[in-house]
């Protein structure tokens, strides 16, 4: 691994309490064995995850976030501005986890403590929409529904598949709205139902099946989704063909750039990694290679 003589080992303490004393079990004995001084704190609350990350960001190597995708965007938010900026690494302790399964961190915890003392540590780009940032994806319309529709007593009980009951009670009840993209020199506009900018490929656990997205390229990828029917599915999965043609798609409307400004004829709930915060208009600009992450060597 590379050599971390400091790293802050942060997690929730209000997520997944019941079983937080396992998750420490499973990976503070594996870090602790190799990383100098690591010092471990709780937080318990948004804004006191966010002091901590300021506070300590110009002493550490290494940053290692045990938590889900909540906890991830609070922490990434915090030291994106910064000018130093320590290399981080997750742990998924979360529901979905879905940057982490990006970085391909095995989703077993104890696996993943092994993989950030044997992983590398690669450049990661991030997105910037007004004074957030964005690791994963920004999106309007069907996604954001979905995260405002999911049921905590259901989140809790039934873990990820929350979000599928979730997005099949926002498909029965989208409203498409009118849209135009102007996307470095090309400008898009119509009807539809969501619009995701990615810089990671998974929503809810599951996998887009859009093989050019990767998040150390440079380039934000597009995806605009017209209709909530079978069609636009079909043609969704048919994307997984590396030969698909983009010109070919009648329900959706791909395309990748690196800054982007979304304006709607009605204001849309903006969705930045699961967390709701903005309405539209948006301007979103690409910061290449913005951080650094651990990922799997593999």
């Amino acid at each position: 691994m590379p050599n971390y003589d400091k790293a802050l080992f942060l997690y929730n303490g209000n997520a997944g309490a019941n079983d937080m004393e396992q998750k420490l079990a499973q990976t503070l004995p594996v870090l602790a064995k190799v990383i100098k001084e690591l010092t471990v704190i709780q937080t318990n609350s948004v804004e006191e995850a966010k002091r901590t990350c300021v506070t300590f960001a110009k002493q550490i190597d290494l940053l290692i976030i045990l938590g889900g995708d909540g906890t991830v965007h609070t922490c990434i938010n915090s030291i994106a501005a910064l000018e130093k900026r320590p290399v981080i690494a997750i742990l998924p302790g979360g529901t979905s986890n879905d940057f982490s399964r990006m970085l391909q961190m095995p989703q077993n915890l104890k696996q993943a403590a092994g993989t950030i003392v044997d992983g590398e540590t690669v450049d990661i780009d991030l997105g910037k929409s007004g004074e957030k940032y964005f690791l994963n994806f920004w999106g309007i319309g069907l996604v954001s529904e979905a995260s405002q529709n999911i049921n905590e007593d259901q989140k809790n009980s039934f873990g990820i598949l929350s979000y599928f009951m979730s997005t099949l009670r926002s498909v029965n009840q989208a409203e498409p709205f009118h849209y135009e993209v102007q996307a470095d020199d090309a400008t898009h506009d119509g009807e539809a139902v969501m619009i995701l900018v990615l810089n990671g490929k998974f929503i809810g656990t599951r996998e887009l099946p859009i093989p050019s997205i990767a998040p150390n390229d440079g380039k934000l990828d597009v995806l605009i989704v017209k209709n909530s029917t079978l069609a636009s599915f079909r043609e969704l999965l048919s994307m997984n063909n590396p030969n698909i043609d983009s010109e070919q798609l009648n329900e959706l409307d791909y395309f990748q750039a690196t800054d982007l400004k979304v304006t709607t004829d009605s204001y849309q709930d903006i969705d930045m990694d699961g967390e709701i915060s903005e309405t539209t208009p948006s301007e979103i600009v690409l910061l290449p290679g913005h951080i650094r992450m651990v990922r799997s060597r593999g």
